[in-house]
């Protein structure tokens, strides 16, 4: 017999966090790309971004052609990703700068760190893009799930603390509130 699934979050009802959904303006619009895999995993933090996000848009797919993402990408587009080393040197977005002022777009990937590293092989016009990393030491509280890469964090942690630098007048920590409810949640039903 299948299990009650939430139509909102998508997560059996006894581990819905719908009750913790915040809803936040923000001047940046975020898109969010989202690895066709990560849209079925039941800890997937990119939708529950868009859940909150008013200024946000999903779209689900491992390869968008070219055209679609210029019609999608606006001037002031900016990838949220890091600097690593097989990426193209890209203009990095600093918070307080006229750049950061004048950015429209925070582009997002949300998928596995080995799937966003081949969803980024394969758009170059994302490559291109002026880049918002992060430096120093970071720590997730995501403890239901671990990444493969040191020092990261969930997507919805991440479009947090990015909005946060860039729009310091809103307050996107709440951002983690639904974030923190499913893992209270999913951390009580493993210790029953």
């Amino acid at each position: 017999m299948p299990r009650d699934i939430c139509p909102t979050c998508q997560r059996p009802l006894r581990m819905c966090y719908c009750s913790a959904l915040v809803h936040m303006p923000s001047r940046i619009k975020v898109l969010i790309i989202q690895h066709p895999q990560e849209q079925k995993h039941p800890f997937n933090t990119g939708r529950m971004a868009h859940l909150c996000l008013d200024n946000s848009e999903l779209v689900v797919a491992e390869t968008l052609s070219e055209e679609f993402l210029q019609q999608r990408l606006t001037p002031r587009s900016a990838l949220l990703y890091p600097s690593l080393s097989w990426l193209p040197v890209a203009e990095l977005v600093e918070p307080g700068t006229l750049q950061n002022a004048a950015l429209e777009q925070l582009v997002v990937i949300d998928a596995t760190w080995r799937k966003s590293k081949k969803m980024l092989h394969l758009q170059p016009l994302l490559q291109q893009l002026p880049r918002v990393s992060f430096s120093g030491e970071l720590e997730s509280q995501y403890q239901v799930r671990k990444s493969s890469m040191e020092n990261s964090l969930s997507t919805i942690e991440s479009i947090a603390l990015a909005l946060q630098e860039l729009e310091p007048r809103g307050d996107f920590t709440r951002l983690l509130q639904p974030f923190e409810k499913m893992v209270s949640l999913q951390l009580s039903g493993i210790k029953r």
